[in-house]
């Protein structure tokens, strides 16, 4: 049975800088319902929506968990990476942080024979199976392994599709939304008032840049996996 997430506080959601969305000029016409204000030329959330909007995501990804369901963490700008790494690690999800390879969701056969190679490699060299080789040889397997793991380390025990994908910037990452509509994944998404929110399932209406506002809402998410997840 899934857990209530706890009731969220607009009073720190503001101080994280979740209210803050982008220049006025930049505004799309769908996320007008979710703007409350101008202040400096940006347009301002309207944070008792974003709190009602998020606690629909946070009841959702609770079920997910509390059914030992699978929930991909999408973040590749740069100063979310560690962050959302952090994140879905704590909680033991998969995620992606470079680079999203195409066909992740809509390929995932060929994908998973990459990362069971990764993975196979990773073994050998684990177990000193790769000792026989020359160290010119040895040298490439390293360079191979590094290349590897970029790629694949958030992802190397996905063994099926996950039911969702929670994606850190639908401007950034537009593939895997995609990609996910394709497949039949459901998206949460944290979005930003420059974002058509159309393409998620559930929309979070946030500052999805500033650092202190994703870290809010991540932290959010991966306390409501861990205490939704089954004993």
């Amino acid at each position: 049975m899934a857990i209530k997430p706890a009731k969220l506080n607009v009073e720190e959601m503001e101080k994280a800088g979740v209210n803050f969305g982008h220049r006025v000029s930049k505004l799309h016409p769908s996320m007008k319902q979710y703007v409350s204000g101008i202040k400096n030329n940006v347009h301002t959330f309207d944070l008792e929506k974003t709190a009602k909007e998020l606690e629909k995501a946070l009841d959702f990804i609770s079920k997910l968990a509390s059914e030992g369901k699978t929930i991909l963490i999408v973040g590749t700008k740069i100063q979310l990476r560690d962050l959302v790494k952090n994140a879905a690690e704590e909680c033991g999800m998969p995620y992606v942080t470079e680079r999203w390879l195409g066909g992740t969701f809509t390929n995932f056969e060929t994908i998973s024979k990459r990362v069971a190679y990764y993975k196979e490699l990773e073994r050998k060299r684990a177990a000193g199976e790769l000792e026989k080789y020359t160290k010119k040889e040895r040298l490439n397997f390293d360079k191979e392994l590094a290349t590897l793991k970029i790629k694949f380390e958030g992802i190397k025990n996905m063994q099926k599709l996950p039911e969702a994908v929670f994606i850190f910037g639908l401007d950034k990452d537009e593939t895997p939304a995609k990609e996910a509509k394709i497949k039949g994944i459901k998206i949460i998404a944290l979005v930003d008032t420059n974002i058509n929110p159309a393409t998620a399932d559930y929309v979070i209406p946030a500052n999805d840049d500033a650092i202190s506002s994703v870290k809010y809402i991540i932290d959010k998410v991966a306390e409501t996996i861990k205490n939704s997840k089954p004993e």
